[in-house]
Formats: C-alpha cells, sequence, structure tokens
C-alpha cells in the first residue's frame, strides 16, 4: 500500500494487473500466491519473483534491472526517465499508551470517506493527485504517515496536512 504509484501505472500501461497488499513481506508473498502474480515487492526495493522463491532477494532486483538495460540496449538514466515521476513522504508521530490510533483512523476514515479509502493496513487515502497511507508501526511507538504526489511539495503538503489533522485528534 505504500509503495509508489508509478508501479501501478506501469503496470497498467503494459496490459497487466496491478494489486497492493499490506505492508510486509509476508503479506506480499500472501497476495501473490493469492492472484498469481508474475513479481511483487515492497517500496523499500524488495523483490519477491516466485519463480525463484517466494522470499526478498536484492539480487534478482538488480538482475532484472540489468537485463533491462542489456537488452533494450539504453542507459539507466533512459530507463528510470520512461517511468512516471512520483515523490514520497516518509514522516512518524510518536505515539503514548494512551492514544487510541483506532479512533485517529477512524475518524480520519469518515472525514475522508468521499475519496477512495482502504484499510487493509492502517488507512489508506487515495486523491486524483496523491495519496496518504497511516499505519501504525508493528515495531515502535508511531504512525507513519506516507504521502505520495507528482511534485515533491505536494508530497510534502499531504503528509503535512494529515500530521496536522492527527495533532487536532491528540
Amino acid at each position: 500500500l505504500s509503495s509508489t504509484r508509478a508501479l501501478r501505472d506501469v503496470t497498467i500501461k503494459h496490459n497487466g494487473s496491478y494489486v497492493a497488499s499490506a505492508v510486509g513481506e509476508v503479506n506480499v508473498v500472501e497476495k501473490m500466491k493469492e492472484t498469481n502474480a508474475i513479481i511483487g515487492g515492497e517500496g523499500n526495493g524488495g523483490i519477491i519473483y516466485p519463480e525463484l522463491h517466494y522470499g526478498r532477494d536484492a539480487l534478482v532486483g538488480i538482475a532484472l534491472f540489468l537485463t533491462q538495460l542489456a537488452e533494450r540496449k539504453i542507459s539507466a538514466k533512459t530507463l528510470r526517465d520512461s517511468y512516471p515521476n512520483y515523490f514520497i513522504s516518509k514522516n512518524k508521530i510518536q505515539l503514548t499508551p494512551e492514544i487510541d490510533v483506532d479512533n485517529i483512523l477512524s475518524t480520519l476514515e469518515e472525514k475522508y470517506k468521499d475519496e477512495q479509502i482502504t484499510t487493509i493496513d492502517g488507512l489508506k487515502i487515495d486523491f486524483e493527485d496523491g495519496w496518504v497511507h497511516l499505519r501504525k508501526s508493528n515495531t515502535e511507538p508511531i504512525i507513519r504517515i506516507y504521502a505520495e504526489s507528482e511534485g515533491e511539495e505536494k508530497a510534502n503538503s499531504f503528509a503535512e496536512k494529515m500530521i496536522n489533522e492527527i495533532k487536532e485528534l491528540i
């Protein structure tokens, strides 16, 4: 859910089927098996290629990338320039034990009910010109706030707006 919209755009451009899952390798693998996906990954760059095995493998990503460059006889810059350009803003808010994260997320879900909402893993709100994903960390007492848009300023603006709204609810 927190991966760039560019993945969806490129997949659709090549007549593929794009499916998102909850954050985490185990969730990605589960969704890949459920949908018979030929490749999967996470926003951190981890690539899962079931033809070899169902686990993140950095070398697979490197090999696929280099294969594209060699087969198409292009530079890395040319390949990168062929993809949509999005910016992701990553932020977090420190939590204290008395903060009810579920209540915060439900309040924001209700506020943005006219937008496309996903609640698989926290709350993701898709706007026409970007998205925001809010999720409680499984490893730290924080809410992670990811926001993406075509411009860095707009991505940061989405994130700041959500941070301010969360702080008002705390």
